[in-house]
C-alpha cells in the first residue's frame, strides 16, 4: 500500500473540512482508499491528512494537479508538505 502524509495550515477548520467532505468523490476517482484527518494538540488549525492510495503516482498526479491547487486555495490551505510514503510493515500490538 502507498500512503500520503500532508501537513498544512488551514485558515479555518470548519471552512477547510466542508471542502474536504465535498471533494470525497473526487478523490476516490482519483485513487484514495482511507483517510484519516488530526490536528496538532494545540494548534486546531494545524491539520495532518493521512490517506491511503492505490500507487503514488496516482496520489501525485491528483494533488499536483490544477484542479487541487484551486480547491487548496479555496479551502484556505496554506504551505502544504507532502509526503510520499511506501509501506514496508504494518502490525498491531
Amino acid at each position: 500500500m502507498q500512503y500520503v502524509l500532508i501537513i498544512h495550515e488551514v485558515a479555518d477548520y470548519p471552512a477547510w473540512k466542508q471542502v474536504f467532505d465535498n471533494a470525497a468523490d473526487i478523490r476516490r476517482e482519483a485513487g484514495e482508499r482511507s483517510y484519516q484527518v488530526l490536528k496538532y494538540e494545540n494548534e486546531p488549525n494545524k491539520i495532518v491528512h493521512f490517506s491511503a492510495w492505490t500507487s503514488i503516482e496516482d496520489a501525485k498526479n491528483f494533488f499536483e494537479s490544477s484542479k487541487l491547487v484551486k480547491i487548496r486555495a479555496e479551502a484556505g490551505v496554506k504551505s502544504p508538505d507532502f509526503i510520499y510514503l511506501e509501506q514496508l510493515e504494518s502490525g498491531t500490538l
